[in-house]
């Protein structure tokens, strides 16, 4: 089948330089960004976004009255993307440090929940890593307490990797957790996806939370020049089923290496 795109590229490394701060050509766009309240991220995955969210959020901490950071993963093995880093080794002014007892990707016997309230009241506590499943019983927990969940939020970064499992239903936890936090002009809110799609007819944010966001682009044609084995991708497009029933459609890619 004959591919109907087909794009080359030259591979100039330049999604991989890296400045003075130790940032690559991804995370230093986005950092422009930082002052942000409402941030959304949409970037291909390998372009650095765990590593973005790193500087973003530190910058928050030090800068921007924010006291304390959550990250949010959608399952326990993803948590590893933002175990601690010595960010101060490349130049930038601090290190991503995550304490082991507020990392609750990582097997432990503790009650996650008792953690994670733990964390909150904390006066010293900066960074937890969390899954969606997590951060989503915490917040019906405080509401079965008659407590509102924003409240013990303030003057939080939640950071939600892999942004494309909320939805603007009114049966997604997340995106109710999110509609709830958000009338708090404390709270930050940093969206990350490498795909912007849900697959279905909802959409991931209602239009009137969505606006509030700032976004940022990094496509895929950005990042393909620091691929080091990928020399042109083919796309094609075609028919399959019988005559008699609804064709389906199937998309097909090429990959050619040097």
């Amino acid at each position: 089948m004959p591919d109907f795109i087909k794009v080359s590229y030259e591979q100039t490394g330049k999604s991989l330089d890296t400045n003075n701060l130790g940032m690559r050509d991804m995370q230093r766009r986005v950092y422009k960004l930082r002052n942000s309240q409402y941030l959304l991220i949409k970037s291909p995955p390998a372009s650095g976004k765990s590593r973005a969210l790193m500087f973003l959020a530190l910058d928050k901490l030090a800068h921007q009255n924010i006291k304390k950071v959550i990250v949010s993963v959608p399952e326990r093995s993803i948590g590893a993307s933002f175990d601690s880093v010595a960010l101060s080794q490349h130049g930038f002014f601090a290190d991503w440090q995550v304490p082991e007892r507020y990392n609750l990707c990582a097997p432990s016997d503790d009650h996650k929940k008792k953690i994670f309230q733990e964390f909150l009241n904390s006066d010293t506590a900066k960074i937890l890593i969390c899954a969606h499943a997590t951060l989503r019983n915490v917040a019906a927990h405080y509401e079965q307490e008659g407590l509102t969940f924003h409240h013990q939020l303030a003057h939080t970064l939640i950071a939600i990797d892999e942004f494309h499992h909320t939805s603007a239903s009114a049966e997604n936890q997340l995106g109710e957790m999110l509609r709830e936090i958000m009338p708090n002009p404390t709270i930050h809110i940093i969206a990350m996806t490498g795909s912007y799609f849900r697959g279905d007819a909802i959409p991931i944010l209602r239009r009137e939370d969505e606006q509030k966001f700032t976004k940022f682009t990094y496509t895929y044609y950005d990042q393909l020049s620091g691929y080091q084995h990928l020399k042109s991708i083919g796309i094609g497009y075609h028919f399959t089923g019988e005559i008699t029933q609804m064709p389906s459609a199937k998309f097909s890619i090429a990959i050619k290496k040097h």
